[in-house]
């Protein structure tokens, strides 16, 4: 097997559409990019002894929450750091022990001889980082084509990619502690499948549908988890504009963190502002009765070099999204859980956030006040549903003829701008759902309201397409049809793992004529894409004016 320096496309700015084969676009170096092929091998081997010994009835926590940590940390824009990433991996093969001694002990309890498993499970950590950086090498996606067809491997890809994205959604419902035991078996069901030699098309595409099917029930989990612990969304008007004093800027997604440093920051004459996904925080009762979270700063994630460099406090990044800070902010970004860069102080599990507010407290804040402006959030399905018999009847009086649903992961590929032209040009009488940081592109432009009901709603993050799901199913419920008969169409972006992993649940659910853009990935070969549209319909955004003029006639 031959060793290559790189090889990654799992995101939707891979180079050339092809793939990353020197550096990545989202910054991680080949070193990190093989430590990272590492590590889903690694944890390949650990599930494949989780699944056995659950399968057998034994089972261990901390093995369950490691094998979503190490997927997660995979996800773009999330670990940076090589030594972290080898710590990871260590981790890993100390996982891998304790689930072969589970499967072997509960075999041995039924007088049962264990099955001999090769391939990952074989894997030992090497001594060195350098040496570690070696193996990954080897078992690269590149590796795995030898004897694989394009295809298969797209499909494979297609598959982790979006067990990756609900990795993400689980580790953070976890960590407000909800979690559920069958979750964690597809997880490692799934990934026992993607060892195996010889995958079938439609044993792949089964699979990524139910990949689909999984992260629904990890989105409902978050929306328990964050609501359980915070309250449910409330339609709530964040201002945009800087107020006078010290102050802490927080992005990435988890909610947790922010509450914490919420409580840390009390009575310090800090304002904390959110940024990129962290902005629906701020409709969460318990989030929102701070008087110092103030309001959110900036926009989408891509632009956060020029918009970190400009604010004058801490920076605290939550979770993935994360982009190599300039000298002029070194200093006074952290990180937190999974994400990390080399170099960047990070924050421990016990959330001791005195460093970030040191840093807050030595920086010079905003020397006024701005004009004050505002946008509104917090339209989740509970909001929504709460006005739905205005909208039921505002569609049945002709009011409203159309709903688009706009949203996903933004990205600085150009292209892009065609959300903003879409949306502008949807007509008086469509309201448009948003989430995600894609609805930093137009969320700050006026769009008016239809008998008093705004025509933009923010659902939420990225997970909240759950939101989106309630409502449309309450829709189709009101109306007595099927979802794909609503007058409703789905117009998304994607960017990374979260975005596949929602996509993978809309098919799922038999969702059909979703435009997807600004480009389609790199890792669904066209034969591949031939089957989404046969049985999906699934197609690639072209211009406003040309998809308007075919989903509204």
């Amino acid at each position: 097997m031959q060793a290559v320096e790189m090889f990654c496309y799992q995101c939707e700015q891979t180079a050339r559409n092809t793939g990353c084969t020197e550096i990545g676009v989202c910054g991680k170096d080949p070193e990190t990019a093989a430590l990272q092929d590492l590590l889903v091998h690694a944890t390949k081997g650990v599930a494949k002894y989780a699944h056995r010994a659950r399968q057998l009835g034994k089972r261990a926590a901390e093995v369950d929450r490691f094998v979503i940590r190490a997927l997660f940390a995979t996800v773009t824009n999330v670990d940076f750091d090589p030594v972290r990433l080898e710590m990871h991996l260590q981790e890993a093969s100390r996982y891998r022990d304790q689930a072969r001694q589970l499967y072997e002990g509960a075999c041995r309890e039924r007088g049962e001889s264990p099955e001999r498993l090769n391939g990952p499970t074989t894997w030992q950590p090497a001594a060195r980082l350098e040496e570690l950086v070696g193996q990954g090498r080897l078992v690269s996606l590149t590796s795995r084509q030898n004897g694989l067809s394009e295809d298969l491997v797209g499909l494979q890809e297609l598959v982790l990619y979006g067990l990756k994205g609900v990795a993400a959604y689980a580790e953070h419902a976890a960590t407000l502690g909800r979690e559920r035991d069958d979750v964690y078996a597809c997880f490692h069901e799934c990934l026992d499948f993607l060892t195996q030699p010889k995958p079938g098309v439609d044993e792949l595409l089964g699979w990524a549908l139910r990949v689909g099917e999984l992260n629904l029930q990890v989105m409902e989990l978050l929306y328990e988890a964050n609501t359980g612990s915070y309250g449910k969304q409330q339609p709530t008007a964040v201002r945009i504009t800087p107020v006078k004093g010290k102050c802490i800027l927080v992005s990435g997604h988890d909610l947790a963190d922010l509450a914490e440093l919420l409580r840390q920051t009390e009575g310090t004459g800090i304002n904390v502002y959110t940024h990129g996904e962290m902005l629906p925080c701020h409709a969460y009762p318990e989030l929102k009765k701070y008087p110092h979270l103030v309001g959110n700063y900036g926009g989408a994630w891509q632009d956060q070099k020029r918009e970190f460099a400009a604010f004058p406090g801490a920076i605290l990044m939550t979770t993935n999204c994360i982009q190599k800070p300039k000298p002029d902010y070194q200093d006074r970004i952290f990180t937190s859980g999974l994400v990390a860069w080399p170099g960047v102080r990070h924050i421990g599990p016990e959330r001791d956030f005195r460093p970030v507010i040191e840093a807050a407290l030595a920086a010079p804040g905003f020397a006024e006040d701005e004009e004050e402006k505002t946008i509104l959030v917090g339209f989740g399905h509970d909001a929504v549903l709460g006005v739905a018999d205005k909208v039921i009847e505002a569609v049945k009086a002709g009011q409203i003829r159309h709903f688009f649903l706009v949203g996903g992961c933004d990205g600085a590929e150009s292209g892009r701008n065609y959300y903003t032209d879409f949306t502008q040009a949807v007509p008086d009488d469509c309201l448009i759902l948003t989430l995600a940081c894609g609805k930093y592109r137009f969320n700050k432009l006026e769009f008016g309201e239809i008998g008093g009901i705004p025509r933009l709603l923010d659902v939420g993050q990225c997970n909240d397409a759950y939101s989106a799901i309630k409502i449309a199913s309450a829709l189709a419920g009101a109306f007595d049809c099927g979802v794909n008969d609503l007058p409703l169409s789905m117009v998304l972006s994607w960017y990374e793992q979260k975005a596949v992993a929602i996509l993978l649940t809309l098919l799922h659910l038999g969702i059909r004529n979703i435009r997807l853009g600004p480009r389609l990935p790199a890792f669904v070969t066209p034969p591949v894409l031939d089957v989404l549209v046969d049985k999906f319909n699934i197609m690639p955004i072209k211009t406003p004016e040309e998809d308007l003029t075919t989903i509204l006639g």
